[in-house]
């Protein structure tokens, strides 16, 4: 692995040591969500993101760091760390093992090396300039997608579809029904189990630079393509495209992009 590929591993074992022992245990929490909408930070979001921002700062002082608890510190640096210390707080509230440590260096403004972390698996998933791999204990498998060249056949996922507006979940639903089967309530371990070619296709809106930034490099390493819903490289927009095999990414899109932003 590259320099920048073998630090970013090294932050996901560092996310892990801080976050792994309050899964299914006791730990402050509190929610910043707006009035009737639920948003909950953990202290092991608070603490995890702490933890790889010195781990940042002592090895490359000069980079920038985007994160969701701490917000943005030289964001237009050449390389900037983007981290989502916890993605799936629901999740690990709820102690099931889908939440994700990710965390991506985006060099020039482009992902080019992610870390898509389950402690609670011991898996962490890599992708970068060396290609992708999954690291679980001292095991190295490489990572590629599958095969699957209609959305008939798919495998497909999003995190809940009430996350969608009107029309985003009108073009979902169509996408759904077009497809052979649909698994919900993944986060980003969903975006994982494409890369690991377990998953055809995950189609998500409303997600933020550090939600989806790790996952880009780690897919594409592996063979698969992510974009926003109108086929173009993702961007501020919050809706996010991944897909194993191009073939069956025109056959969604043209649904998708009905409800395009």
């Amino acid at each position: 692995m590259t320099e920048f590929e073998l630090f970013a591993v090294e932050l996901a074992h560092e996310a892990a040591r801080v976050s792994l022992p309050y899964f299914r245990g006791d730990y402050a929490q509190s929610d910043k969500g707006g009035p009737g909408a639920f948003d909950p930070v953990t202290q092991a979001d608070q603490e995890a993101e702490a933890a790889l921002r010195r781990l940042i700062a002592a090895r490359y002082p000069d980079h920038g760091v985007i994160g969701e608890e701490y917000g943005e510190d030289r964001p237009d640096a050449e390389h900037v760390w983007i981290l989502d210390p916890i993605d799936g707080t629901r999740a690990f509230i709820a102690g099931l093992p889908v939440w994700t440590n990710l965390i991506a260096l985006s060099t020039e403004g482009r992902p080019s090396v992610g870390v898509i972390g389950q402690p609670y698996l011991d898996e962490i998933f890599v992708g970068g300039p060396s290609g992708a791999r999954l690291l679980r204990g001292d095991a190295e498998t490489t990572l590629s997608v599958r095969s699957c060249p209609r959305l008939n056949d798919a495998l497909i996922a999003t995190t809940d579809p009430d996350l969608f507006t009107g029309a985003e979940l009108g073009a979902w639903t169509q996408v759904r029904a077009a497809a052979r089967l649909a698994r919900l309530g993944c986060d980003g371990y969903a975006y994982a189990m494409l890369a690991a070619g377990r998953i055809d296709l995950v189609a998500e809106s409303g997600l933020k630079l550090w939600d989806w930034s790790a996952l880009v490099p780690v897919i594409e390493a592996a063979g698969g393509a992510v974009s926003n819903w109108r086929g173009e490289t993702p961007d501020g927009t919050g809706q996010i495209l991944a897909v194993g095999d191009i073939g069956i990414r025109e056959q969604a899109l043209v649904t998708l992009r009905r409800a395009a932003l």
